[in-house]
């Protein structure tokens, strides 16, 4: 393994736009959920007329469908990230909108048969029923409670009240309380390991919320002791938490 300072200058300088994760190769992994919700989206768009993916970074996951309807579109509120999204779903007939968080969606009523989201920052229970069509559903995979939070924790102590958030069951009555039908919700518990101090470095440039004032300065203590942990053979474990959730829009 090469040494400390090695690692964490490389790591913070790689590129941490868009949602793929190949810089993690052979430094990282993550157990994936059971459901396979790359195919599951795939299949879903294939079947409908008109579609809208929130969130979708660099349109990484949306670009694994082969086959989109007729007017697929899609927003994203990091310009980096649009951009890159524009660059990769443009050129197949996709109508990427850049959006400002909190802000309604750009798109009149009932606009969409299917309404899709891999990990939305902040589900917008009352908007996605409002442009969703009679009928039509909701499907998506979210982040689940306390998801990394054995890495988050290590650098920023316990939070309790913290760990409380993004509950399933909380968001299926939210969902519901703005309309929608739970029609399926799933949920898993993956195993993460990282087994180098760059990964952890990158993952947390990469997902800023996690450490908000994170910098490899700030954290530098911290940052040795998860070297010193994994050269001496002991990756950092930690668990992301994921759950399926299908709404569907009734009236």
């Amino acid at each position: 393994m090469r040494d400390f300072e090695t690692l964490v200058n490389e790591a913070a300088e790689a590129d941490v736009t868009g949602w793929g994760f190949h810089w993690l190769d052979g430094r990282a992994t993550e157990e994936r959920p059971p459901w396979g919700f790359a195919k599951l989206l795939a299949g879903r768009l294939a079947t409908v007329r008109s579609a809208l993916d929130l969130d979708t970074g660099g349109g990484e996951v949306l670009s694994e469908a082969g086959k989109f309807p007729e007017r697929m579109s899609a927003t994203e509120g990091w310009p980096p990230n649009a951009r890159r999204a524009v660059e990769r779903l443009g050129p197949r007939g996709v109508e990427v909108v850049e959006v400002t968080a909190d802000a309604p969606l750009p798109f009149p009523d009932e606009s969409f048969e299917l309404v899709t989201a891999r990990h939305p920052v902040r589900p917008d229970w009352d908007e996605i029923h409002r442009v969703l069509a009679p009928g039509g559903h909701y499907f998506a995979q979210h982040v689940g409670p306390a998801s990394a939070f054995e890495l988050i924790e290590h650098f920023l102590g316990p939070l309790p009240q913290q760990r409380k958030g993004r509950d399933p069951q909380a968001e299926s009555a939210a969902a519901e309380a703005a309309g929608l039908t739970i029609t399926d919700l799933r949920t898993a518990r993956c195993r993460m390991e990282f087994f180098d101090v760059g990964a952890v470095v990158w993952i947390l440039r990469k997902c800023v919320w996690w450490v908000p004032d994170f910098s490899v300065e700030g954290y530098r203590d911290r940052l040795k002791e998860l070297d010193e942990q994994m050269r001496a053979g002991r990756p950092f474990i930690a668990h992301s938490t994921r759950h399926l959730i299908d709404a569907q829009r009734i009236g």
